[in-house]
């Protein structure tokens, strides 16, 4: 019983440690490519060529209101005014990750 365990055990160490389940660091090189792709062209370093003062510095997040992943989430699925409406564009997944992102960034300095 004891080597059916161990066996068990192995396994899913091995699977677990497989491209099927990537490292937080290529999650995060993947969302990174997704913001650049899909957002650093309004948004690059974290600022907004449209409105300067509503760029995606911390400051401007909490004063907005948008300092949260919940309400970036909406803005970026819904879209106001300038900014585009992405629902469509991108997966439920892919927007709660790239707004996950711009608070991490916000929170780096966009460094």
């Amino acid at each position: 019983m004891s080597k059916l365990i161990a066996i068990l055990v192995l396994t899913i160490a091995i699977f677990c440690s497989t491209s099927v389940f990537p490292s937080l660091a290529e999650q995060n090189t993947d969302v990174a490519t997704l913001f650049t792709n899909n957002c650093a062209g309004c948004h690059i370093n974290g600022g907004n060529i449209v409105r300067r003062g509503k760029n995606l510095k911390t400051k401007a997040l909490r004063k907005y209101g948008m300092d949260s992943v919940e309400a970036i989430s909406q803005l970026v699925a819904n879209g106001k005014n300038a900014m585009p409406a992405y629902q469509g564009r991108l997966t439920e997944q892919e927007i709660l990750d790239v707004s996950a992102y711009v608070l991490e960034q916000a929170d780096k300095g966009w460094k």
